[in-house]
């Protein structure tokens, strides 16, 4: 006999077997950690202007730009299929450089606001607040001799916000990064009567790759320069931590970090330090990414993207913003179907 081999008698049996209690489905339910369900989804969708719109975006498979008569359809779905949120971004019919269509009560997230709400009372309505899909240089801010002036930007920021709370949002999300805004977003709610309009803060959010298809859809890549002297460095994990910190101390009900699967480690942190809800963004890049193996048959697209929801949850989000979110719905109800 070799050296190497080992004779069965003079191997002593492990005491403690983890397998035992992943013999077989009913165990491993019985014993998971973390619980995927469809009330921590909150599903984007991007609303154009017009009517009969439907068109398709190529690099996010699957998704759509509608117009609001066709997103007032797919909320209801949404809520049929028991997601408890949407989360709007708009498209302008018109851009200039202060954005000027994002506060407009005639827009298409404004109207869309006060249409879902009325075919769907019970869906939550949250708006992206930002002016890049409005500008014509496509930042999220105004540009004063080519820099984003802050103190400006935030007075358009409120003004956005207060448009969609007139329209009946049930949450603002401001995602321009601006220094100050969730402070003075509440301040302008509170005072035009808004009190329970909330604010979920893109509180961490980084100058990422994965950005890509977004700015497809709603046609809001920058002009010229880029964003990373507003967002995040992605390198920065005790910065977000302060960038979370300071807009909990400005009054937001939940924080945000984006992109999510690219920040495991930052959602876990954030969780560890605030007692608010804590949001992650499954971003357009890591959709499309899984979309894309998926087609190529290099990954099972269901398994990788309930995996994926499930690695972001494990962290500590309590909320996820997901394209996945309608598939994932069905998916897991399937799975307690064959429970």
């Amino acid at each position: 006999m070799a050296a190497h081999e080992s004779r069965p008698e003079d191997w002593v049996p492990p005491v403690v077997r983890p397998r035992r209690l992943r013999a077989t489905a009913s165990l491993r339910r019985m014993v998971r950690e973390t619980r995927l369900s469809v009330d921590q989804f909150v599903y984007p969708i991007f609303v154009a202007p017009g009517s009969g719109v439907v068109e398709p975006i190529d690099a996010m498979p699957g998704q759509f730009i509608r117009s609001v008569d066709g997103v007032v359809d797919e909320a209801q779905r949404v809520a049929d299929l028991g997601i408890p949120a949407v989360l709007l971004f708009g498209r302008a019919s018109t851009k200039d450089a202060h954005g000027s269509e994002a506060s407009s009560s005639d827009g298409a997230v404004q109207r869309a606001v006060t249409a879902i709400k009325a075919a769907a009372p019970e869906l939550a309505v949250i708006t992206d607040v930002c002016l890049c899909a409005y500008t014509d240089h496509g930042h999220c801010g105004i540009v004063v001799e080519e820099q984003i002036d802050n103190d400006r930007s935030v007075a358009r920021i409120v003004d956005t916000a207060l448009s969609h709370a007139e329209a009946g949002a049930d949450l603002v999300a401001p995602s321009d990064m601006m220094d100050g805004r969730v402070a003075a977003i509440r301040t302008a709610l509170d005072a035009a009567g808004h009190a329970d309009v909330g604010i979920l803060a893109y509180a961490a959010k980084a100058a990422s790759a994965f950005y890509g298809p977004f700015r497809e859809a709603a046609d809001s890549a920058p002009s010229f320069g880029d964003r990373r002297t507003y967002q995040m460095d992605p390198a920065n994990a005790r910065e977000a931590l302060r960038e979370v910190d300071l807009d909990v101390a400005e009054g937001a009900d939940i924080v945000m970090v984006k992109p999510a699967l690219v920040n495991l480690d930052i959602v876990a942190r954030v969780r560890d330090r605030v007692t608010v809800p804590v949001a992650a963004y499954f971003v357009s890049g890591e959709y499309a990414a899984i979309k894309a193996a998926a087609a190529q048959g290099w990954l099972d697209e269901r398994a990788a993207a309930l995996e994926a929801l499930t690695a972001i949850v494990r962290a500590g989000a309590q909320i996820v913003v997901t394209y996945f979110a309608p598939d994932a719905a069905q998916w897991l109800r399937g799975e307690e179907m064959r429970d």
